[in-house]
């Protein structure tokens, strides 16, 4: 198993910047993608960011050239850093692990991103 511990959400104004933090810890070997999702209040949790093991990165369109999304292997963390927020910006973001056995997924609590107009 794989546990996920996000951090680093909060209420920031439109263009400001965030930066989230996913600590890692358990079978982090199994790990093939580490992605980062949001989700609002009746719609579907959506990809943000993904970095897989091999350290290839995919964007969402709407957040291309805004958001970077890194690892660091030697603290078993992820990262999604954000600038340029917009209000639209605005959802839970969750970390997320699927992993190369069973293609299971492991998902954090999660951390609320707030921008303000």
């Amino acid at each position: 198993q794989v546990q996920l511990v996000e951090s680093g959400g909060g209420l920031v104004q439109a263009g400001g910047s965030l930066r989230l933090s996913c600590a890692a810890s358990g079978s982090i070997f199994s790990v093939k993608q580490w992605g980062w999702y949001r989700q609002v209040p009746g719609k579907q949790r959506e990809l943000v960011a993904g970095i897989a093991s091999g350290g290839s990165t995919n964007y969402a369109d709407v957040v291309k050239g805004r958001f970077t999304i890194s690892r660091d292997n030697a603290r078993n963390t992820v990262t999604l850093q954000m600038n340029s927020l917009k209000p639209e910006d605005t959802a839970v973001y969750y970390c997320n692990a699927r992993t190369y056995f069973y293609d299971s997924n492991y998902w954090g609590q999660g951390t609320q991103v707030t921008v303000s107009s």
